[in-house]
Formats: structure tokens, sequence, C-alpha cells
């Protein structure tokens, strides 16, 4: 009986385990999506630029030392051996160098701060991308559900329908022509059943490559959720927002910055190195009739270095580098309007897709007001077979195209965020509040 009760109540809990809602979603995929993980990885070395760049102003210290075995034959003009030296010397030296003067070394360390901040922006962009991708997987498969619960409730009415048909036409009351039609639509909307199913299982397979499990029911909208307007109610506002703050325009700034800084970097290579250079060191050797020689040294200086001519290279390079500048300085206009445009099309699908809500709500009461007059006259004899099966159609097409609409206008409200570098998880919050928790079953 214990094991009955516990068999029963671990059911029971199945059955009414709260399905996942896109926070959740969301959640499962920061910790398992490869490719976000990637970002992460990425982020990391990037910040590994800052000390390296770094390491070109400070100190150098090396320690090297060696151990050689000698033969030394020594002769006169006439190639007669009177000396031969037979010995083993080693010693090791450490040496210390501070540049003083590098001024490429002080543009590299600029630049990787750059650098740093690049791979950030580049980690952001990842994250509003991740936010992007689970949304519209999970409005991909809630649609699809959506989708196919329409086709099986259309399934169910043309069934009714049908069988309606075929006993009218048994008593004499309509020809085989409404069977016919009624038949018709039958075998259509099982083939629209089979697609439904499959389009829903690929759905759910995008959203599983993405968490790393399989979703369980998600969390739909509420009947009564409606997408808010944008705020400000300004196109022009989200476009200056855009071309400022877009994370694909603060990645190729950041680009274009490395790239004019490089330009000095290389104009340094005709400019004087000056380093503080230090050593100290031990040598010890044993030769034959000498006997044991050891010597302990040690000196500090500062060492100069002028590039007078190394073949053309390094005004080579410079012009290399003015022109890479000019290119990235064009990127970045591009990358400035594509973000505007980006911005335009985002909030236009935000303001027209809330009128499309509104228009298809009504379109959806109509419909349904028009299936009900439908078989009424039906009934009474004024309306025929294919009259009703079109009423019905039209319902359920409404209310697909209406979840369609409804799940767009949610996904451009993201990516008009995104245009903008501000989406965050504040924004995947605000719309888990409009979705209704629901029980797995």
């Amino acid at each position: 009986m214990k094991a009955l009760a516990s068999l029963l109540a671990t059911s029971f809990f199945a059955l009414t385990a709260q399905a996942d809602d896109l926070m959740q979603v969301y959640r499962a995929a920061q910790e398992n999506d490869p490719t976000f993980a990637a970002a992460q990885a990425t982020l990391d070395a990037g910040r590994e630029k800052m000390p390296q760049g770094r390491a070109g102003l400070l100190p150098s210290l090396t320690l090297s030392g060696n151990t050689v075995w000698n033969e030394n034959d020594l002769s006169n003009r006439n190639g007669t051996v009177f000396a031969k030296q037979r010995y083993n010397s080693n010693g090791y030296q450490l040496n210390l160098s501070q540049p003083l003067f590098r001024w490429q070394n002080w543009v590299a360390y600029d630049q990787s701060k750059l650098q740093v901040m690049q791979a950030e922006a580049t980690f952001v962009n990842a994250r509003q991308d991740l936010i992007l991708r689970v949304a519209t997987a999970y409005f991909d498969v809630l649609f699809a559900s959506e989708n196919l619960a329409a086709v099986q409730a259309n399934k169910a009415a043309i069934s009714q329908q049908l069988e309606s048909a075929k006993k009218n036409f048994e008593v004499g009351n309509s020809t085989i022509t409404d069977t016919h039609e009624a038949q018709a639509r039958y075998d259509l909307v099982i083939a629209q059943e089979i697609a439904a199913e499959s389009d829903l299982e690929v759905k759910k397979s995008a959203l599983l490559s993405i968490i790393g499990r399989n979703p369980t029911p998600l969390a739909g909208l509420r009947k009564t959720a409606e997408p808010g307007q944008p705020t400000p109610a300004d196109m022009s506002q989200w476009v200056a927002a855009a071309e400022k703050d877009s994370i694909n325009v603060q990645i190729q700034h950041a680009l274009a910055e490395i790239a004019a800084r490089e330009v000095d970097r290389q104009r340094a290579g005709h400019y004087p190195t000056i380093d503080l250079v230090a050593n100290y060191g031990y040598a010890k050797s044993s030769t034959q009739g000498a006997g044991l020689i050891e010597n302990d040294y040690q000196n500090i200086g500062v060492q100069l270095n002028i590039p007078l001519y190394l073949g053309g290279q390094v005004t080579s390079r410079q012009r290399e580098a003015s022109a890479n500048r000019a290119a990235a300085m064009s990127t970045l206009e591009a990358t400035r309007r594509g973000a505007a445009q980006s911005a335009r099309q985002q909030y236009l699908g935000v303001a027209n897709g809330l009128a499309q809500i509104r228009a298809l709500r009504a379109a959806l009461v109509s419909s349904q007001s028009a299936l009900e007059s439908n078989k009424l006259g039906y009934e009474v004899g004024v309306r025929i077979n294919i009259d009703v099966l079109n009423a019905e159609n039209q319902v359920y097409v409404t209310r697909r195209d209406l979840a369609r609409a409804t799940f767009d206008t949610l996904l451009a409200q993201l990516r008009l965020k995104a245009a903008t570098g501000a989406l965050g998880e504040d924004d995947v919050a605000a719309i888990n509040a409009l979705l209704e928790p629901t029980t797995a079953r």
C-alpha cells in the first residue's frame, strides 16, 4: 500500500508539474547553450589583452646558464702545435631590461584597453543574441502548438460536419455533394495535421539545441495579454539611440579606434628606443697551466637604439595601417546606418503589429459570429454545408494569424531594444509576465 501511495503521489506531482516559462528557458540556455558558452570563453580570452599590453611597459628579467667543454690547439705559422688546452667552462647570467622610451609599447597598451572593450561589447552582443534566439525558439514552439491545436479543432468540427452531411443525405435532406465536400475537407485537414505535428517536433528540436534538454509544455500567453507600445513613442529617438548605442556600433567603434592607434604604432618604428639594462653574471673555467679562473661581473647602463633603414618595411606597414583605418571607419559608418535601419524596421514592426493584433481580434469576433450564423442557416436550410465549412476554417485561420501576429510583435519589441543595445533580462521578465502559468499534463 505504501508503494502504491508513493507511486500515486509521484504520478500526481508529475501531472501537476509547472510548465517552463520564458525566464526558465532563458536560464537553461545560459547554462547549456554552446554558442553562449563559447562567447563567455572568448570574453575571458579577450580580457587577457590588457595584461599582455601592459607587459610591454614593465621590466623583463631573464636567467641563462651554460656549461661548455673547450678543446683549443695553439700552433705557430708552420702549423706546429705547441700547446693544447682542454678545459671546462661554465657560468650563469641574470639580465634585467626596463623600457624607458618605447612609444610603440605605449600605443599597444592603449590598443589592449580597446580590445578589452571590444571583447566585452561582443559578449553583450552574444547575450542579446541569446535572448533573441531563446524568445524566437520559444514562440516558434508556442505557435506550432497553437497551429496544431487549431488544425485539430478544425478537424473535429469538419468530422462532425461530415457525419451530419452523411445523415442528412441518408434521410434525403441534402445531396451527395455536401458529403463529398465535407469528405474532401476532412482529407485535407488530415494532411494539415500531419504537417503541423511535424513542424511542432522541428520547433521543439530547435529549442532543445539551445537549452540542452527536452522542454516541458511551455507556458502560453494569457488571453488578455497585449504587447505594449514602444516607449518613447517616437521612431526618431529610437533611431538616434541605435546609431549611438547599438552593440554592433560599439564593437565597430572600438575596432576603428584600434586601427587608428595601429597607425601610430607603426609610425613609431621610426622612433629611437631607450632601455635601462643591467646584468649580473658569474663564469668559471679551469685550464691546464692556468688553474681555476673565476669571474664575477655586474653592470648597469642605458641602451639607445636608432632605426636607420629596414628596407622600407616600416613605411610599408604604416601605409597598410592607414588603409586599414580607412576601411574600419567606412565599416563603422555602414554599421551605424544598418543599426538605424534596424531600429526603423523593428519600430514599424511593433507599431504595425499592434494594429494588426487589434484588427485580427475584431476579425476573430466577426468570424465566430459568422460561423454561428452559418450553422443556424444550415439547420434551417438557407445555407449549404460548404458555407459552414468555410466559416469554420475562417475562425481557425484567424485565430492562428492572431497568435502569429502577437508573437511577431513581441519579438519585434525585443529586436527594437537590441537595436539600441538596451536588451536585457528585464525585457525577458516583462514578456514572461504576459505568460499564463500552466501545468504539464
